[in-house]
């Protein structure tokens, strides 16, 4: 008898996190498996941040902290919006919450009500549909693909918007593309979004620090649209900080007020050592951290000159964050005699089963028609696990062939 909700029934498993789950299944059986699926660096976090810490402990700095955040944290994120984006908010219309999930979670919770309409671009993270089910909307998708370097356009915003929109959320740099959004490209958008008062804007911008491209440029920024922008941000991506688990949100008033009132029913404020890592974040210049962008660019480089060698594999350059989406239709249809390739979920689970090379498949980003590849590991592993895709890709062959 199923006496689980229907609300979690509705739910999907994190297709991400379920790739992580089989890739150790399989080393517990001692298969020596790479596994470019998660989003996660493999930098450790810079010895201030990790010296901050300590110091909280040692300070006995292990309280409850405040549902919002930390004055200090908050105002440190204030800062940080100032000095490198140029934008203006007070410490009430910050949120602290335990990770950049949970910001979004709580902004779409907030302004969400069963049936309104919230605007996906296609690629995108694959909680924001999750999320969405959760408050009960309804997602409307808008498929962009490897032809506009995964961005959408203003036109296409335009014709998805309707009296039942309530929200719009996407990422920029972007997860799962990796593609980055111009000034120019997000002032198209802003003027559109400007001639519709009534629709909110959630602007995922976790992967800000990691842009190969120049300056960071955000949809907050464009005063006709500013107080209708929920800024999402965090410390996991930038300063390699996944398991402290601090995000932030950056809102108008009554949108942070209503989000603190969530967060305190569900888990209060974050943890109080994270917290004082975080301002440790806040207050480092981000050219601290250039190295490990830098790092990330050379292995974006060397993933797409190997890719180059396997056909059937299409990508994009893209300007940010450490994925290729590469686009690989030309496999469907295909059979190694035992195994036919019907779509991306079988693609990655005939790569996965054959040569342990752990990939997410596209469909649970929006886009069936590709794959998800992390480079958040080394040249090396990079190098081998693209020798191992080309291998098991080269047994395959087109349908009626042998």
């Amino acid at each position: 008898m199923n006496q689980l909700s229907d609300r979690i029934n509705r739910l999907a498993e994190s297709e991400t996190l379920a790739m992580a789950r089989k890739s150790r299944e399989l080393k517990l059986l001692g298969h020596q498996v790479i596994n470019l699926s998660i989003g996660e660096p493999d930098f450790f976090t810079p010895d201030p941040i990790k010296r901050a810490a300590r110091e909280a402990i040692d300070g006995n700095e292990t309280f409850y902290t405040p549902v919002n955040g930390n004055l200090d944290l908050r105002q440190a994120i204030c800062g940080k919006l100032r000095r490198d984006n140029g934008l203006a908010y007070t410490a009430e219309q910050i949120v602290v919450s335990t990770g950049a999930k949970q910001s979004i979670a709580n902004a779409l919770l907030c302004l969400v009500n069963p049936g309104d309409e919230v605007i996906v671009p296609a690629p995108f993270w694959v909680s924001y549909r999750e999320i969405i089910k959760m408050a009960e909307g309804k997602e409307v998708i808008i498929r962009a693909g490897i032809e506009q370097d995964y961005k959408i356009r203003p036109e296409q915003l335009e014709a998805a918007i309707t009296p039942n929109t309530r929200a719009f959320i996407f990422s920029s740099p972007c997860n799962p593309s990796g593609s980055v959004y111009s000034y120019d490209e997000l002032e198209g958008l802003a003027a559109v979004f400007a001639k519709h008062p009534e629709v909110t804007i959630v602007s995922d911008e976790i992967y800000e620090l990691i842009n190969f491209s120049g300056r960071h440029a955000s949809l907050a920024q464009f005063a006709d649209i500013h107080d209708r922008v929920v800024l999402i941000n965090g410390v996991s991506k930038g300063f390699a900080m996944t398991g402290w688990r601090i995000g932030y949100m950056a809102a108008r008033k009554d949108i942070a007020q209503a989000c603190t009132k969530l967060q305190g029913q569900v888990t209060s404020g974050a943890c109080s050592i994270s917290q004082k890592a975080a301002l440790a974040a806040m207050k480092t210049d981000p050219e601290e951290v250039r190295p490990m962008t830098e790092k990330f660019l050379e292995r974006r480089n060397l993933l797409i000159s190997l890719l180059k060698d396997i056909p059937g594999i299409y990508t994009n350059e893209p300007q940010g964050a450490f994925y290729l989406f590469p686009d690989i239709r030309a496999y469907f249809g295909s059979s190694d005699g035992n195994t036919t390739i019907g779509n991306a979920q079988d693609l990655c689970m005939y790569i996965l089963n054959r040569v342990f090379v752990a990939l997410v498949p596209g469909d649970a980003f929006g886009d069936p028609g590709c794959i998800r590849i992390s480079y958040a590991t080394s040249e090396e592993l990079l190098t081998e696990a693209v020798e191992r895709i080309k291998k098991a890709l080269s047994a395959l062959k087109p349908a009626g062939k042998t």
